[in-house]
């Protein structure tokens, strides 16, 4: 039976209403709604009013900015999901339970280690496992995974839900890069490139305000990559992770008398999916690429 709708003893619940509700639930507000599925906030209001006449209940209060639940929309909320959680159980059981390694897989990573370290040694992946197709989204925010938005992630704090496997695959560390000309300067003459404000509780951020002294942040930017960028046009000094700022043939590492930070890479997915050997394949690939960027040891040995 593929009917998408559900039944109740007044009428018909189309699960496409519940979902919509779902997100709004979540989120808040018709527009941050539509957002998170992709569509308008039209359609998130008419799939929330369909879903109301079917209930027979008013499950938000409408006002201009935000969209509350109601007591009956609170309690509907705690219903739907629940279902949300079956279904995607669901989903991971069915990707796992596929035999074989012909899948396609959703990574996500900080930016960084997405663009610079995951993509580029994509080629190699495919060359070995050529029925894998990678999405890899590079994202400052965490993945929700159980919604689906990836199946597996690499986040830069350990993970504190306690039904993910773990592991710690790598540490970034940092350095502070100039052109050579602003490297060759007196220090006292320098000035620096960082994140935008809504961003400075970020350990690279702290560190770099701890080595300013009194001189200015002259240019902030939203992404590493926009930094990255006015650091080779010589804008300023710049926080960057080793990995990238090392590989920057035009860039000069400075040494700094307050040691640079690290933070651990930790790979997560939901247990049930690492029964599939297309989910192994590529834990394992993500695992040696940031391995050997980002090791878990110095050279020195030192962790």
């Amino acid at each position: 039976m593929n009917s998408p709708y559900l039944c109740n003893n007044a009428q018909m619940i189309d699960w496409q209403d519940l979902l919509h509700f779902a997100s709004l639930a979540r989120t808040g507000s018709l527009s941050a709604a539509a957002r998170e599925l992709g569509v308008d906030h039209a359609t998130v209001g008419r799939r929330i009013a369909a879903l109301e006449r079917a209930l027979d209940l008013r499950l938000i209060d409408r006002r201009p900015r935000t969209s509350p639940l109601t007591a009956d929309g609170r309690a509907i909320a705690e219903l739907v999901a629940g279902m949300e959680d079956n279904v995607e159980a669901i989903r991971r059981y069915s990707k796992s339970a596929v035999a074989g390694l012909s899948a396609a897989v959703k990574i996500s990573a900080p930016p960084s280690i997405a663009a610079h370290l995951i993509a580029p040694k994509a080629v190699g992946f495919r060359a070995e496992h050529p029925d894998i197709t990678l999405t890899v989204a590079g994202v400052t925010r965490r993945a929700a995974l159980d919604h689906g938005e990836a199946d597996i992630a690499v986040r830069m704090s350990r993970p504190e839900e306690s039904d993910l496997l773990v592991r710690r695959i790598g540490v970034m560390r940092f350095g502070l890069y100039a052109i050579p000309e602003i490297a060759k300067a007196p220090e006292e003459s320098r000035v620096f490139i960082g994140y935008d404000a809504a961003l400075d509780h970020l350990t690279q951020q702290t560190w770099l305000r701890s080595l300013l002294a009194g001189r200015p942040i002259v240019f902030r930017a939203g992404d590493v990559f926009g930094q990255l960028q006015a650091a080779r046009a010589g804008l300023g000094v710049v926080a960057l992770p080793a990995f990238l700022g090392d590989g920057e043939a035009g860039l000069t590492r400075l040494q700094t008398e307050i040691p640079s930070p690290t933070r651990d890479l930790w790979l997560v997915t939901y247990p049930d999916l690492r029964r599939s050997p297309a989910i192994r394949a590529v834990m394992d690939f993500v695992s040696e690429t940031i391995g050997r960027s980002c090791p878990l040891r110095e050279v020195d040995g030192v962790v």
